[in-house]
């Protein structure tokens, strides 16, 4: 039915159509909690119909623990689009329902008791993860200076110079075919010869579409990066109006891992990787961009009403993939820009596979789980007038073939993934970004390890 459909509307629109399954994709954290009013929803006004849950924020045990108990019908986690059909094979199904709709059940009591009386993963306080962060020689570090500061707009670059970065891995994941793509020789690499052979039809199909998509100039990209005088306080970073760092502009706030960690390894935060207020390094620096592709819905609708559902999803899996080459793009000229790399240093399988200096981390994704860091970004960059992507009251980037992100050129930098957040950190983080807590948990509820 669309993005950001209302219950109401999706429930008025099943009991129209008889709707045999009703299947909810979320793909940012508020979704979740919409998830969960559908449930209540459907029980209250006695659905008895399956319910798919589906989404790049959702999981297994999230719907076991937080929706399934909302609702007396089936409730099943479908971890992508392509395995609703059997999902929905087995529950339409007179002869497989009961076994299925048996076996999900059983999986998500063990889920909930899991969740509830299962062993549970040792973590610091907020004070002791602080304490056991990296501890880097700043005195001794001289941090990369840009060759400017301010933002630069790329408009409507080269849909051919911006195919040679893209990655199409994850777009054979999308496609349930698991494997590495090889750039070289363009195939996807894993041990089933019968997907490697699939891959190999769907990815001369995706070429096919690539040159219409460019020879019919349906797509247009749109982006803006830019650099910025920044230092870490603490956990944040403090992104400065001018060169004189006087005068605070912007504040990007961080999360920093608690599990207790045996490997010796820090229990890192975004901010460690910019120099500290009053170092010697002081004169450090943040980077940030914000790219979309233009023009896919539109054509996804047309293909649509002529009845060509195959071509629909194949632009729009094909303009999610143009998004990460842009963005890989302007992340490569930023490092050039930065000065610690130069135009030719590395080959695009190289940039592809990320073995360079410094990183990209985008809100909403493993080490920045929080959507709300992106309206500050958006501000700085002034990234909606630039590049037309804006943001929805739910922080979701329209169009949805968009990325934005951060850019942190530490040796150091590295991505990581953050869980089983402690209440001390979510109420010191609630403080320091002016939210309530609850409007903290919220927004941070999978990644919470509290109940």
């Amino acid at each position: 039915m669309g993005v950001m459909v209302s219950c109401d509307k999706i429930l008025a629109k099943a009991k129209e159509l008889d709707a045999d399954v009703i299947g909810l994709s979320g793909l940012i954290t508020p979704s979740l909690d919409e998830m969960v009013h559908v449930a209540k929803e459907m029980e209250r006004l006695k659905f008895t119909v399956p319910l798919l849950i589906g989404g790049a924020t959702t999981s297994a045990a999230h719907t076991a623990i937080k929706i399934a108990q909302h609702y007396s019908g089936p409730v099943v986690h479908v971890l992508d689009a392509s395995r609703s059909v059997p999902v929905t094979t087995s529950l339409l199904s007179e002869d497989q329902r009961a076994g299925f709709v048996a076996e999900n059940l059983a999986k998500q009591q063990k889920l909930r008791d899991n969740y509830l009386g299962g062993p549970k993963k040792e973590t610091l306080s907020l004070a002791e993860a602080r304490a056991a962060g990296p501890k880097y020689d700043w005195t001794n570090y001289t941090p990369p200076v840009p060759a400017f500061t301010g933002t630069r707009v790329i408009d409507d670059p080269s849909l051919r110079e911006l195919a040679n970065y893209i990655d199409w891995t994850p777009f054979f994941h999308a496609w349930e075919l698991r494997g590495v793509w090889d750039r070289k020789t363009g195939v996807l690499k894993t041990k089933n010869a019968e997907g490697a052979a699939e891959a190999a039809k769907l990815y001369q199909d995706a070429m096919a579409w690539v040159d219409r998509l460019i020879e019919e100039k349906r797509f247009v990209a749109r982006g803006i990066y830019g650099f910025f005088p920044a230092n870490q306080d603490g956990d944040d970073i403090i992104v400065w109006t001018d060169e004189t760092r006087s005068s605070e502009r912007y504040r990007f706030h961080s999360l920093r891992q608690q599990l207790k960690k045996d490997s010796g390894k820090p229990n890192v935060a975004l901010s460690d990787w910019v120099a500290p207020v009053g170092t010697a390094a002081a004169k450090d620096y943040i980077g940030g961009f914000v790219v979309g592709i233009h023009g896919a819905d539109e054509f996804a609708a047309e293909l649509d009403k002529q009845h060509d559902p195959y071509g629909s999803i194949m632009v729009k899996a094909i303009a999610d993939r143009f998004a990460e080459a842009f963005a890989e793009l302007l992340h490569h000229r930023a490092r050039v820009d930065w000065g610690y790399e130069t135009e030719t240093e590395l080959t695009h399988d190289q940039l592809i596979h990320e073995n360079y200096q410094g990183i990209r981390p985008a809100p909403g994704y493993p080490a920045q789980p929080d959507h709300t860091e992106k309206p500050p970004l958006f501000e700085l960059l002034g990234a909606t007038d630039a590049t037309g992507v804006y943001l929805t009251e739910s922080c979701a980037m329209h169009p949805g073939a968009a990325v934005c992100g951060l850019y942190f050129s530490h040796p150091e930098s590295h991505y990581f993934a953050l869980s089983e957040l402690q209440k001390d950190q979510i109420e010191d983080y609630a403080k320091r970004k002016g939210m309530t807590l609850e409007e903290t948990e919220k927004w941070l509820g999978p990644w919470l390890g509290y109940a």
